[in-house]
């Protein structure tokens, strides 16, 4: 029962971050059980879980959700992120080795060379470059050595690439020079410079938002 509830656990997070399902859309226990060969009791303890990681939407009286599009949330959970990882950045800079450095290096050479669309997919982000732009992205934090820390990280990042896969397909998305405030994070990280390193993760985060702002995916208030 714990393999085949891990199973459906990653297999349901992998699909809703791969943006298989639309903003809102229902997820049903039933069918989802039929997809990971599995019974609706360990999918509803998966969806369960995912909603503690703002992946899955729980709404009283109907069931599970794909959540919906909030922009003012978006900004609210990107400040979080933003005052959370600035804590976590100044952290793992004071007690980052050589060889985290090493790591971090390596990680980055794994995304810069790794395309962010594929040519037969250009509308959609590329999975293998999206785990390794995670992997980037844990790495960098994590000789804070605050597991709490890191999970709330990792939770709010959950949230924002569901915007970043749907804001996908527009030009503001497609112009955005992400390889580059990859490049420029990485030497602020390497040179020890924790405000830096805390001003251009703020960057990187508040150009998300601008992207969804602009791709016209959430109707903005007059």
């Amino acid at each position: 029962m714990a393999k085949a509830s891990t199973h459906s656990l990653e297999g349901i997070r992998r699909t809703i971050l791969d943006g298989f399902w639309s903003p809102g859309d229902r997820l049903q226990p039933t069918t989802l059980a039929e997809q990971f060969s599995t019974s609706t009791t360990v999918i509803r303890e998966s969806l369960t879980r995912l909603a503690g990681e703002n992946l899955v939407t729980i709404r009283p009286n109907r069931g599970f959700f794909v959540p919906d599009l909030n922009l003012s949330e978006l900004a609210d959970i990107t400040e979080l992120r933003c005052v959370t990882e600035a804590l976590a950045a100044k952290l793992a800079a004071e007690r980052g080795t050589v060889s985290w450095e090493s790591s971090l290096i390596a990680i980055h050479h794994k995304l810069s060379r790794t395309p962010r669309r594929l040519p037969e997919e250009p509308d959609r982000v590329n999975p293998q470059w999206s785990q390794a732009h995670r992997e980037f992205h844990h790495q960098l934090l994590a000789p804070c050595e605050c597991q709490p820390m890191l999970k709330l990280s990792g939770d709010l990042a959950n949230f924002t690439e569901l915007y970043r896969r749907w804001a996908a397909p527009s030009q503001a998305a497609v112009a955005r020079d992400v390889e580059q405030e990859h490049a420029d994070i990485l030497d602020a990280a390497l040179a020890r410079d924790a405000e830096k390193l805390g001003q251009l993760l703020r960057n990187h985060y508040q150009a998300t938002v601008d992207v969804v702002m602009h791709s016209g995916l959430v109707e903005q208030p007059a």
